[in-house]
């Protein structure tokens, strides 16, 4: 049997997934997720916190980041409160 959280990350992976048609989304689309500015995202990246799992595509200093959907519905499980 499945956790409640368990279940909750279930159904906003489904949704994140119908929403955006992708298993990675942009900084721009996680700052609208979380509800934040995109300079509010970077200054998070800066900082290394608050944050899932990212990947950024390049060594560059501007070089694209990307979240996995997986690790956006897990982190938004984990910290924003449904009830």
């Amino acid at each position: 049997m499945q956790s409640d959280i368990d279940l909750q990350k279930e159904r906003l992976y489904e949704y994140l997934l119908k929403k955006y048609k992708r298993a990675v989304i942009s900084k721009l689309e996680m700052a609208s997720e979380l509800g934040i500015s995109s300079s509010t995202l970077d200054l998070y990246i800066a900082k290394g916190t608050g944050l899932p799992n990212y990947k950024k595509l390049g060594k560059a200093k501007n070089a694209k980041v990307v979240f996995n959907l997986l690790d956006v519905a897990d982190f938004l499980t984990k910290t924003i409160k449904t009830y």
